[in-house]
């Protein structure tokens, strides 16, 4: 908790409609956002692997569609490159304590991140005017930059999270922050198993968004080879990430036991410290317990501790006015591991539908039995990846309230003190808007199937060739 009164004074005069407005600002801000942010993180690393397919095999479907993505890849890159910024105008403007009374030791993360951005600008621009003018296989160089650099941003933003939920790299004396190492803090023992969470996400929801827009052209009737090309290249890497991803899930989730029990405990429901912990899945807290939901006997003492007489421990172990809010923390939480298993089901009826595609001697995994209910399902699962995303980041930031810093600063401490905060949602829910409108209009027109020009931003140059 906080020791300087004026910080205490601070907090005590913010109000609850702008501390709501505040907090809502924040979370529909970065709930958009992230969604940006993971295409930008995946769709460079699934435009050069297309690309350097395309080059291997001669495939002119291929290069069409890298060249595609990578005009789509520039226009997300820019209004992220927005959302972003409104996003680190929120760290100051709505919450000066945290930024006030922590800058200096979470700093670091957000300068390198800066750093990794404007490296991935100059490739990207590089990336995109280059088409053409450098020798072919020069050019699919230039992209590696974008994908390290946008990786590396993920890294280092997902670092200052980790931070915020197991904060290290400093020492408090007489209410001063001291001792302060940014590298420790940035390193933080939370920072590998969230970023790498993080990072496997955002491929998937690049691959799996991808692969719906094409396989909702499938259904329309479009079944020319661009776009079962650009249904099965995102489709199959966002297939090889899913059972990573589980795997990882289940390591940070163990992290979170160990560190973070009470955040676990609202996860799962959990109220009471014990052994034989049941599974809860769905259901609704009440005042001492989770109600209407099914139980697996023993299933988390069994998750956790590997043993039926593992003890869990509930959220008994902290006053009411510490625990976070359950019911919400517990579905976002299901709904994550749902939304998880079924793209893992579509991952296995994907390669069953492969290996009875070379058995029966037809090569293609979308004509065997069973396709005209697969394709329905695999649009499902780009807005199935995005659900996932959500939820989990409503799991990491919900299930540490009321801290913004873990047992160190409440979220009502942060909050800026002055009035009319809610002035500035509306003017953020607008700008959104129209961003949102802009970008999905920009977008839908690139998806017809037309002849792309040498450098995407000319216009005077001669058609691609490919079409």
């Amino acid at each position: 908790m906080l020791t300087d009164p004026v910080h205490r004074l601070l907090a005590a005069a913010a109000s609850p409609g702008d501390l709501a407005a505040a907090r809502a600002q924040m979370g529909f801000s970065l709930a958009w956002h992230i969604v940006v942010a993971c295409l930008g993180v995946g769709l460079p690393l699934l435009t050069l692997v297309t690309e350097w397919r395309g080059l291997r095999t001669g495939d002119p479907v291929l290069r069409l569609l890298a060249r595609r993505w990578a005009r789509a890849m520039g226009v997300l890159f820019a209004v992220g490159a927005v959302s972003g910024t409104i996003l680190s105008f929120e760290l100051g403007l709505l919450w000066p304590g945290l930024m006030g009374r922590y800058g200096q030791v979470i700093g670091l993360p957000f300068a390198l991140e800066g750093i990794a951005f404007f490296i991935e600008a100059i490739f990207l621009g590089i990336y995109l005017y280059a088409w053409d003018r450098l020798p072919p296989r020069v050019h699919l160089w230039t992209g590696v930059p974008i994908v390290v650099a946008g990786v590396a941003s993920a890294f280092f933003v997902v670092c200052a999270n980790a931070w915020m939920n197991q904060p290290s790299g400093f020492t408090v004396r007489a209410g001063r922050i001291t001792a302060v190492d940014p590298w420790a803090a940035m390193l933080n023992p939370a920072a590998p198993p969230q970023s790498v969470h993080m990072i496997l996400a955002a491929l998937m929801v690049a691959a799996f968004l991808t692969a719906s827009v094409h396989a909702c052209a499938l259904l329309r009737g479009r079944r020319t080879a661009y776009q079962r090309a650009g249904f099965l290249v995102p489709f199959v890497l966002g297939a090889a990430v899913t059972p990573l991803q589980i795997v990882v899930g289940d390591w940070a989730a163990r992290f979170v036991a160990t560190n973070q029990p009470v955040k676990l405990a609202a996860m799962e429901g959990v109220f009471r410290t014990g052994g034989h912990v049941p599974l809860t899945l769905g259901g609704v807290a009440g005042a001492d317990g989770m109600r209407y939901g099914l139980e697996i006997p023993s299933g988390l003492s069994l998750l956790i501790g590997d043993s039926p007489d593992a003890v869990v421990r509930g959220l008994d172990r902290v006053p009411p006015a510490q625990r976070p809010a359950v019911t919400g923390v517990h579905w976002a939480f299901d709904l994550m591991v749902a939304a998880g298993f079924f793209l893992l089901f579509m991952a296995a009826w994907l390669l069953f539908a492969w290996w009875r595609a070379r058995r029966t001697g037809s090569g293609d995994p979308l004509a065997v039995r069973g396709g005209r209910v697969f394709l329905p399902l695999a649009a499902l699962t780009g807005p199935a990846a995005v659900v996932a995303l959500e939820c989990g980041w409503c799991v990491t930031e919900l299930g540490r309230q009321p801290w913004i810093v873990q047992g160190l600063m409440t979220v009502r401490e942060a909050v800026n003190p002055a009035p009319g905060l809610g002035t500035g949602l509306w003017l953020v829910l607008a700008v959104y808007a129209a961003m949102t409108a802009a970008t999905v209009a920009v977008l839908r027109r690139m998806t017809a199937e037309r002849p792309v020009p040498v450098a995407p931003q000319e216009r005077d140059v001669e058609d691609y060739p490919v079409v």
